[in-house]
């Protein structure tokens, strides 16, 4: 393979671009769903082909192909080289692709059990007796069950002299409970929604999370949902667990840090953002004890990898610091805009696409309570957790989430359960409301295997690492009119 990088890289310094690289990806995925003791879904995917994007005349070209063979690798450079000449007549201004050390490497996500190693009938067993475990509460109508396992192999070389290889391993696995009663539907998920938790580690991490162990409690949640109380609509305080604010960080500071989004280059799936470059390291994001990494060298998260998609090596930087803002997510091609370089977030969503800057692990650093003194510590309030939906404008500053369950807080004790509840708010308000935040004792990763971007749509693994967090005079439910 090393040969064949090598004939393109010269047949592109014989062309004299300005720029070339190329990537090589073979990726294997499996996924299995169990639904009222039933297997609903059970696919293994292998799949496999290269990418090369070409720099000339100070514009793109990319081209892809799934044989990695002599001729078939020369005839898409040679498209990727065709679109490029292309673009620069129909180009604006011309792209400033900052330079870069070349890098020479071979990186792996650790793991203790090769997820692809272990048996199917071991995993259906697993997901099985989880849910059956669920479908013994006769008031549970719908019982699910789901792992996946997924194995990228990357090489990434450029006329720079880079040469990086990659194996990145992911798994993850969750359980879902659903009650009906008439019209009445609730949903309780274990270790959280859409499918569950996910983290670059093997087997192991499924082992870790003893979904069966949270079985029973996850139906009997949904059943007594079905008789809560609803979520009052009010202005008030709101204490979310560590899941839902990892989602909260997603939507209100992961996509509108994205420079792209900042620049009006990624505009037509779910907008462009609020910020704009010359806010970076005045504005003021959220209150002083807010503090934001983008951290991709975080053991076990899924936005965790060893260099980008540009051969930039993974970074960790902060984003947010004590309530300012302070750096954005970059490319090669943007980090200029700042008078910076790129801090490592271009990636792209397998060999046929090119890649965007996206989402690494956009983590909120831990504060000093823990959550039994901070819900002592508030008179009257709400506590939510694992979100249930989640909309937000096309500028990323006004939203509305919704979680599958919550707790009233009165007198500093957590009281009568609530169903439905929902919260809104504008993300730079909310963020300065926030007021603690939970130790390093709560702190917990959170993956999130279903980031969408860019047209054609790509799919990006990221992360988001939290702990629960206070925030006040938010308001919740189903805000009233005025007659």
């Amino acid at each position: 393979m090393r040969d064949l990088v090598q004939n393109i890289l010269d047949l592109a310094e014989f062309k004299r671009v300005d720029y070339a690289d190329i990537r090589v990806v073979y990726r294997r995925t499996e996924e299995i769903g169990v639904k009222n003791g039933n297997v609903d879904a059970f696919t293994y995917d292998e799949d496999s082909g290269f990418g090369i994007r070409v720099l000339y005349g100070g514009a793109w070209g990319f081209a892809s192909g799934s044989r990695a063979r002599k001729t078939e690798m020369e005839a898409v450079f040679t498209k990727a080289l065709k679109i490029a000449r292309a673009s620069q007549k129909a180009r604006g201004q011309r792209v400033v692709f900052s330079p870069a050390p070349p890098r020479v490497d071979q990186y792996g996500t650790p793991f203790s059990i090769d997820p692809f190693d272990v048996p199917a009938e071991r995993k259906l067993d697993l997901l099985m007796s989880s849910d059956a475990i669920i479908r013994r509460n006769s008031k549970v109508r719908i019982s699910e069950a789901f792992m996946g396992s997924y194995k990228t192999e990357k090489i990434f070389a450029s006329t720079e002299g880079s040469y990086i290889e990659q194996e990145i391993v992911e798994c993850g696995a969750g359980i879902t409970a659903t009650a009906i009663d008439g019209g009445e539907v609730q949903v309780r998920s274990y270790p959280n929604s859409f499918r569950g938790n996910f983290a670059t580690k093997g087997y192991e991490w499924i082992e870790e999370l003893a979904i069966e162990n949270h079985a029973e409690r996850i139906a009997e949640e949904a059943v007594r949902l079905l008789s809560a109380k609803p979520c009052p609509s009010k202005v008030t305080t709101l204490i979310l667990d560590g899941s839902q604010l990892a989602l909260q960080i997603h939507e209100s500071i992961g996509h509108p840090i994205e420079l792209d989004r900042v620049l009006g280059t990624e505009a037509s799936y779910a907008g462009t953002s609020f910020i704009r470059p010359e806010m970076v390291g005045s504005f003021r994001y959220g209150s002083e004890i807010v503090n934001v990494v983008a951290d991709a060298t975080y053991p076990g998260g899924l936005g965790t990898f060893g260099y980008d998609d540009e051969g930039i090596e993974a970074q960790r930087v902060p984003i947010i610091s004590e309530g300012i803002l302070v750096n954005l997510l970059t490319s090669r091609e943007t980090a200029h805009v700042l008078g910076r370089e790129s801090n490592g977030t271009m990636r792209a969503d397998g060999w046929n696409r090119i890649p965007l800057i996206r989402m690494t692990n956009i983590n909120l650093k831990p504060g000093e309570w823990t959550l039994e003194d901070m819900v002592s510590d508030t008179e009257e309030g709400l506590f939510l957790t694992t979100n249930r939906s989640w909309s937000i404008d096309d500028k990323r500053i006004n939203f509305q989430f919704g979680t599958e369950i919550g707790w009233e807080i009165s007198n500093g004790r957590l009281g009568e359960m609530v169903k439905n509840p929902t919260y809104t708010g504008i993300t730079p308000q909310f963020w300065n409301s926030c007021d603690a935040i939970a130790n390093q004792d709560h702190w917990k990763m959170w993956g999130t295997p279903n980031c969408g971007k860019g047209e054609p749509g790509q799919i990006a693994h990221v992360g988001h690492g939290a702990s629960p967090a206070r925030f006040r005079n938010v308001q919740v439910g189903v805000m009233k009119r005025n007659a």
